[in-house]
């Protein structure tokens, strides 16, 4: 199987090395056949610059700003059979790569794969209500399976087969920020099968937690993900674009 990273990044251009080079670090302990696609989404840093100095990294350039827009731009320009959707502000830890491939391998309906964060620079407390959190959808999203509604993935931890996502019809790229990832989780779950596991975390910045407040956003997660499977359609329009203390609202 041939796996596609695709990393969206709008004006990424400080936490961009580190995801490439925890990528590059997974490729090197799991030798596969890979390819990596940033996609420098309307950005007005340096992010397409920084991107294009990793020799391996092949850049699509989206001037059309948005989460998913930037994820259906790399999977067009993508090759592979798996579909790693990753963050730019993430980081792969050592085993990532070797867990995807070889739960992909040893069940042919597995249609997506995904696992928790890992919010590094947030405070041990902090950390713990996110784990609280996790295990509450954990909880709510087994539930929700016994009738057949929806699925769970987190959204820039997630890895689909392609196969699978065409019969679905891709990304709905009307959808802006939230939801996202719960709309691509409710319709993969009618044609396969869709797999949360804390076997395959993902570290990333918790600067959106911080910046909004943890039981704010957990809140507004928890709504999201219970409309969208519901209603199909997020709850959530507007969100906050966060750099360095920065933030836009959108």
């Amino acid at each position: 199987m041939r796996i596609s990273f695709v990393i969206p990044a709008y004006n990424e251009e400080l936490l961009l090395p580190k995801c490439l080079a925890s990528v590059e670090k997974e490729l090197a302990r799991t030798p596969c056949d890979a390819e990596v696609i940033v996609v420098n989404n309307a950005s007005t840093d340096r992010t397409g610059e920084v991107a294009r100095s990793f020799s391996f990294v092949r850049v699509v350039d989206e001037p059309r700003k948005g989460l998913v827009r930037a994820r259906a731009a790399g999977l067009s320009a993508a090759t592979g059979d798996l579909i790693a959707n990753v963050d730019s502000d993430t980081m792969l830890p050592e085993g990532w790569l070797a867990t995807v491939l070889r739960e992909f391998a040893r069940d042919e309906k597995l249609a997506a794969l995904s696992g928790p964060y890992i919010y590094y620079d947030l405070s041990i407390f902090h950390r713990a209500l996110v784990k609280l959190f996790y295990g509450g959808g954990y909880i709510a999203n087994a539930f929700l399976k016994l009738f057949g509604i929806g699925a769970m993935l987190q959204g820039g931890n997630f890895v689909f087969r392609r196969s699978f996502f065409e019969q679905v019809g891709g990304f709905d790229t009307s959808i802006e920020f939230y939801g996202e990832d719960t709309d691509v989780a409710r319709r993969l779950s009618k044609v396969g099968k869709v797999k949360f596991t804390f076997a395959l975390p993902m570290f990333t910045t918790g600067r959106r937690l911080a910046h909004e407040g943890i039981v704010t956003m957990g809140l507004k997660y928890a709504a999201n993900f219970f409309y969208t499977n519901f209603a199909g359609r997020p709850l959530t329009k507007e969100y906050m674009d966060i750099r360095d203390g920065l933030s836009d609202r959108s």
